[in-house]
């Protein structure tokens, strides 16, 4: 049985670096479900290095930060596709070359062009496709699970995923004029991906929050892929302009009486 409904569909999903990947494994997921996952990278060398692991799948290069790349990405997918059903947004970009700064030391240079890769392109992708999705396409990015949670080895990522759900929110209602094409994030928690290796002391952080959750076990990027996987398939056409969280239970267990004792070392 075709529960999810995906058979057929021609899903582009962008962000893929290596086999840890979120869009990997949500690519490959789909693929598991019958879809068409059409995957882009954003530059020549980045395909060279992922040739291996996308070799069955249809790859584009498209760097978001140039216009005309992506105007050429949407004149090739209209091309050799009759439509488009969904479109995966798993891009961000931050620079920590210069070390963990203090939030209010951000240098503005590095805020713009992270806001431009991590967030503008999803609204520049989607325009660019408008004509191409199908009319019950859905639309996903990936963010973090709190944007309220001030984490500062993160920085101004967590400002900028902020931006990320609420853009979610006004594509929602600014397509609604014309079409029934949804838009969602799936908020997930601490992950082991490479990208999320270049964060300063993010080893630390990933571990407490896995002692955090109500498992006791790191969240896993194939859940976040499943839960992505279910919102790009028809069964979840009640759901827009919303948000879902992922974190194994990690925001509502701080005040866990272990976590508490190691704290603040009290015996039993």
């Amino acid at each position: 049985m075709d529960f999810l409904e995906l058979t057929g569909k021609t899903i582009v999903v962008t962000g893929v670096a290596n086999k840890k990947s979120v869009a990997w494994l949500i690519g490959k997921t789909l693929a598991e479900f019958g879809a068409h996952p059409v995957f882009t990278v954003r530059t020549e060398e980045r395909l060279e290095d992922t040739k291996k692991l996308l070799a069955d799948f249809p790859v584009h290069v498209c760097d978001v930060t140039v216009q005309g790349e992506i105007e050429a990405l949407a004149d090739t997918l209209a091309k050799n596709h009759d439509s488009i059903d969904g479109l995966v947004h798993s891009m961000a970009w931050a620079g920590y070359e210069k070390g963990l700064l203090p939030f209010h030391q951000t240098d503005k240079e590095d805020f713009l062009r992270s806001i431009d890769i991590s967030c503008f392109s999803l609204i520049n992708l989607s325009n660019a496709l408008k004509e191409q999705f199908s009319k019950d396409a859905s639309v996903i990015t990936i963010s973090i699970s709190s944007t309220r949670m001030a984490a500062e080895n993160y920085g101004y990522m967590a400002p900028i995923k902020a931006a990320l759900d609420s853009a979610v929110v006004f594509l929602a209602k600014s397509f609604s004029a014309f079409s029934n094409v949804r838009f969602n994030a799936v908020k997930a928690g601490p992950l082991k991906t490479s990208s999320s290796s270049g964060i300063p002391g993010y080893v630390e952080s990933y571990l407490f929050a896995e002692q955090a959750t109500l498992r006791e076990r790191a969240l896993q990027t194939q859940e976040v892929a499943n839960a992505a996987v279910f919102l790009l398939s028809p069964r979840s056409s009640g759901i827009n302009a919303d948000s879902l969280v992922l974190d194994a239970g990690m925001g509502v267990n701080f005040f866990d009486k272990r976590i508490v004792e190691k704290t603040m070392r009290i015996d039993d």
